[in-house]
């Protein structure tokens, strides 16, 4: 039998899937709720934060938040472009992103875990510039 593209990606695609549900995190993917959405100050109040607004623009609304989890950024988007255009800028810089739509929470990797436990979404990581310290030295 011969594998043709298609059929490869079928099956990558099938394994990926596997794996997914293999984790060594056991029933954690079934533990995180639904996506929030909303306004900045409707996701501040669903993490117990005030948020002490940075940004208060049309296009993006900036945060910093404080709770009993720790220290993060909060911000809300106009539109999904100007999110992920946004998103793809600040990973440069390494970090921590808890993803929604039209929202993005940034902090240390312990304090997006513990958010995403009440807001959903997706993690996703920053560039780690780690590995290139003492280059150069």
């Amino acid at each position: 039998m011969r594998l043709t593209r298609p059929m490869l990606a079928l099956a990558g695609a099938a394994v990926m899937l596997a794996l997914a549900g293999c984790g060594s995190g056991g029933d954690a993917a079934a533990k995180v709720p639904p996506t929030a959405t909303g306004s900045l100050e409707s996701l501040a109040a669903e993490v117990k934060c005030k948020p002490n607004i940075q940004t208060d623009a049309d296009t993006i609304r900036q945060a910093i938040c404080t709770n009993s989890d720790g220290k993060f950024v909060l911000a809300t988007f106009s539109t999904d472009r100007g999110q992920r255009e946004w998103i793809n800028e600040a990973k440069d810089y390494g970090g921590f992103y808890l993803v929604g739509r039209k929202w993005v929470a940034v902090g240390d990797n312990g304090v997006v875990k513990a958010l995403r436990g009440t807001l959903g979404g997706d993690v996703e990581i920053g560039v780690d510039h780690h590995a290139h310290a003492g280059h150069g030295s």
